[in-house]
């Protein structure tokens, strides 16, 4: 991709290392500093979501431009939000933001491009064991888990509305700039059942990588910033966690995949962050579900 409109750089393009699905790079030129992102999917139906957006004053990163499989922002900095649960503040905040962002007026003309999750667990699992991949014994004892979770998100009801939104406001999506929120990463936005963004988001924000430090305060002020900002809770279910999930499970076979192709990838994490992912997966998902019982007391 032609990168000459946006100055003289002043330097070489540095990857910017910790992403999980895409790679990323800083460019600085003599027209200022720019975020410079390869994505393996088109970028040009969410780049044209993200600058409705950006003129609406959602706090992000501008969009500059985009390509087949590259998008370049505005380079913004500030700091990075820890997995932890956030301030009230700050949850309180990204709240309001989403009740703004699903208040747009916003044509989209994607077809929504998930199918029914996949039930390839045995296999996988085989696979690893197979190719001695380091996770493989833990994944073999899990697969009924596995199966189970796919069911759940292939079965469990959304009750709407479906809105035009992000899909993947987390920690490691979000920046802190003088203490207040500005979303990164919008790749993923589509359309999503209401209930679905908002658990995953409030759950997101409430707790560190496992269940230990889970604030129920926190997961409110993310509910109360979003009626704050005009937005209407639907009503309560497991539906507020099976985006969350499906999520996850989804990205963990993803990783999966990419670690029994082994080699050198050309594109996305690099395969030590993949055999991460899967461990995380592995570990955290059966864990998640367990859990679902006790979550929903968060919405009572």
């Amino acid at each position: 991709m032609d990168l000459s409109m946006l100055g003289v750089p002043v330097g070489p393009m540095v990857r910017v290392h910790g992403g999980f699905a895409n790679r990323m790079y800083r460019l600085d030129t003599d027209q200022g500093s720019f975020a410079v992102k390869e994505l393996s999917r088109r970028a040009e139906g969410v780049f044209a979501f993200e600058r409705a957006v950006f003129a609406a004053g959602v706090p992000m990163p501008e969009p500059i431009l985009a390509g087949r499989d590259v998008v370049v922002h505005r380079w913004v900095d500030g700091e990075k939000v820890p997995e932890a649960p956030v301030s009230a503040d700050y949850a309180f905040e990204v709240g309001e933001i989403l009740a703004r962002l699903h208040a747009l007026d916003v044509s989209w003309p994607l077809a929504p491009v998930e199918g029914p999750p996949a039930r390839d667990w045995p296999e996988l699992a085989a696979r690893a064991v197979a190719t001695g991949q380091p996770w493989a014994e833990e994944l073999a004892s899990r697969v009924e888990t596995f199966l189970a979770i796919a069911e759940f998100v292939d079965s469990c009801d959304r009750p709407g509305p479906v809105v035009l939104t992000h899909r993947d406001i987390q920690p490691w999506n979000l920046l802190s700039h003088h203490g207040r929120p500005v979303v990164l990463d919008w790749e993923l936005s589509g359309r999503l059942d209401l209930s679905g963004e908002l658990g995953s988001t409030a759950l997101g924000l409430a707790k560190g990588p496992g269940f230990d430090d889970l604030r129920p305060t926190v997961f409110r002020d993310v509910l109360d910033g979003y009626v704050a900002g005009g937005g209407v809770l639907p009503p309560p279910g497991p539906s507020w966690f099976v985006y969350l999930v499906g999520g996850w499970l989804g990205h963990t076979r993803w990783n999966i995949l990419r670690c029994l192709a082994g080699g050198r990838p050309r594109t996305g994490p690099d395969l030590a962050l993949s055999h991460e992912s899967v461990r995380d997966g592995v570990r955290g998902l059966p864990d998640l579900f367990g859990r679902l019982p006790d979550l929903a007391e968060l919405l009572t």
